[in-house]
């Protein structure tokens, strides 16, 4: 292992990330603190990505800690809000290790022989509206759940009920779509697992 990738600035960021996080934790039934952290963090998310190219910061420790950090974050936000919480958070991660175990860095580029609906959320690396609306139930439903949940979006955003509303329907509808390209890589990945053939091959 080479300590100087643990100190690229992407992975810093991601520890950054983390903190952020913890943070957001703690002041969870504090909504003036909790959104501040929690959408830094989401925001650095969108950066670290950029400055790993630009400084030529790339790495697989640096793609295994973004989705890490990613779904650290989500886990926590979703067990707070509900009871059932968890449930979602379990499946985000059976779905990192089904895809990170076998595919590693180059999980997002295994999906050639998927069904239509999964390569279209899939091209692009998300990149395409279909993607865009499905990373939006992802990752901004939890939060327009904890908005709606602690008033925020009606007492700070002043967003008419009529919308939350919409806005929620659309977030799930996103958020389905992307549980329907979940259960298929874990079941790619049962398949990997159970492979007879390959087994043989390698014994």
């Amino acid at each position: 292992m080479t300590l100087k990738i643990c100190f690229y600035v992407p992975n810093i960021i991601g520890y950054i990330r983390i903190v952020l996080i913890l943070a957001a934790w703690c002041a969870f039934n504090s909504p003036a603190l909790f959104f501040p952290a929690y959408l830094t963090s989401v925001i650095l998310d969108g950066i670290d990505g950029w400055v790993a190219r630009r400084l030529e910061q790339t790495s697989r420790f640096g793609a295994w800690l973004d989705v890490i950090v990613d779904n650290m974050g989500r886990s926590m936000v979703w067990n707070m809000l509900f009871q059932w919480g968890w449930l979602i958070s379990t499946l985000e991660w059976c779905v990192f290790v089904c895809n990170h175990s076998a595919f590693g860095v180059h999980w997002k580029s295994n999906f050639k022989k998927s069904p239509y609906w999964v390569k279209a959320v899939m091209a692009k690396g998300f990149k395409t509206p279909l993607g865009v609306f499905t990373i939006a139930g992802l990752h901004v439903l939890p939060v327009w759940l904890y908005g709606y949940q602690h008033g925020v979006l009606t007492n700070t955003f002043y967003i008419p009920e009529w919308f939350q509303g919409l806005g929620l329907m659309l977030l799930a509808a996103g958020r389905l779509l992307c549980m329907s390209v979940e259960m298929w890589c874990i079941w790619i990945h049962v398949h990997y697992l159970t492979d007879v053939e390959d087994t043989k091959k390698k014994n």
